[in-house]
């Protein structure tokens, strides 16, 4: 890790209230068996409080359960809140590692400047990270492909209906333990392109990552489903040409010369951890990589003529996921042969390994949680 924090000390600033009813071993290890993404969670949950007098305060572990929210909590009104994702990977010799979190920290405030919400710092994301792990380190689960899901998020929680910037915000940890994204091995998707709708806007918060972003991907991504597509694709808001990234994840192109594009950032895409790391790889293994508007006009082009070798999306749940075609009314192509391509692969199997401590960590990128 690039970063010379005290783990210990930040993990200890968090006071632990364990709970009274903990998950037995013989359930826990039931769940961790066949883990099903984002609807079995751990005994425990990271939380801080803020207010605009005292700013952040009572670090604490506490048990998972509902919170308490007032019927004119601002976040119900006015959708003031961000969140984050990252996971926890049990390594060969029993230890917990996370990948980037100082980027997630860091991303993190970039949307909760957006969202007008108070910053965290970095120490006290990672911080909540470690707390919650150790304490609930039984839950990483040590299956091939299984991780740890963790979810940081910032809420509005004044009680207060009026449009203003909320004086009092939560800010918690919940962590899920899910099995490999592809249960079935890695298989090419295909891709709706939507015409009618967009993700977000310029000057929007399509740079943040706040729940209100994919719910403006959720309808276009019902008609993606209609269309026997399994994710959907937007374009710019201006022009209606550019390609800029898919309901949840970012896209990239392989060309036939080795050429490796991905759309630039324009303050509408979100800044993705896993899509900052590819484009380090790619380098790294003598590829030119290239950030700049992709047309689809261009992109659909260069799939019949060939120069599109392979075209893929990127994100923190699927880590690296080939896409195999596109479509919309008036568009039905297939990427190369359909299947996955070979840099496609190879960068996804470099990723993971760094991730589950099987490839050497020569960026610095793992910091042990525990």
């Amino acid at each position: 890790m690039s970063t010379s924090l005290d783990l210990g000390e930040l993990a200890r600033s968090f006071e632990v209230y364990p709970t009274s009813n903990p998950t037995s071993a013989e359930e826990r290890a039931a769940e961790l068996r066949a883990p099903r993404f984002g609807t079995v969670f751990s005994d425990h949950m990271a939380r801080i409080t803020w207010n605009i007098d005292g700013g952040w305060r009572d670090r604490r572990v506490v048990e998972y359960g509902p919170l308490l929210l007032d019927p004119a909590a601002a976040v119900l009104h006015y959708a003031q809140e961000i969140f984050e994702g990252l996971k926890a990977y049990r390594h060969a010799d029993g230890s917990v590692w996370t990948f980037r979190p100082e980027a997630n920290a860091a991303r993190f405030r970039r949307s909760a400047r957006r969202l007008a919400l108070p910053e965290l710092s970095t120490e006290d994301f990672i911080g909540s990270l470690v707390a919650l792990v150790r304490q609930d380190v039984d839950w990483v689960p040590d299956a091939e492909g299984f991780s740890l899901y963790l979810r940081p998020f910032m809420y509005a929680s004044e009680t207060f209906l009026g449009v203003r910037a909320s004086h009092e915000v939560e800010y918690l940890v919940i962590a899920s333990p899910v099995g490999s994204y592809f249960a079935d091995g890695v298989k090419p998707v295909s891709i709706w392109i939507a015409q009618d709708y967009h993700r977000a806007g310029k000057g929007g918060t399509g740079a943040a990552k706040c729940g209100g972003n994919y719910a403006a991907s959720l309808l276009p991504q019902i008609e993606a489903y209609e269309q026997g597509c399994e994710q959907v694709a937007f374009l710019d808001d201006v022009t209606e040409t550019y390609l800029e990234e898919l309901g949840g994840m970012n896209l990239f192109v392989v060309k036939s010369d080795g050429t490796v594009e991905t759309p630039e950032l324009t303050g509408t895409i979100l800044e993705g951890v896993t899509r900052s790391s590819i484009l380090q790889l790619a380098r790294d293994r003598g590829h030119q990589v290239v950030e700049r508007k992709i047309a689809l006009s261009e992109l659909i082009a260069g799939i019949q003529d060939g120069s599109v070798a392979e075209v893929f999306a990127c994100g923190t749940a699927a880590v690296i996921t080939p896409i195999g075609g596109f479509k919309s009314t008036d568009i039905d192509v297939t990427v190369a042969d359909g299947g996955a391509g070979q840099l496609t692969m190879a960068l996804r199997e470099e990723l993971t390994g760094i991730q589950t401590g099987k490839v050497e960590d020569r960026y610095g990128w793992l910091t042990r949680l525990a």
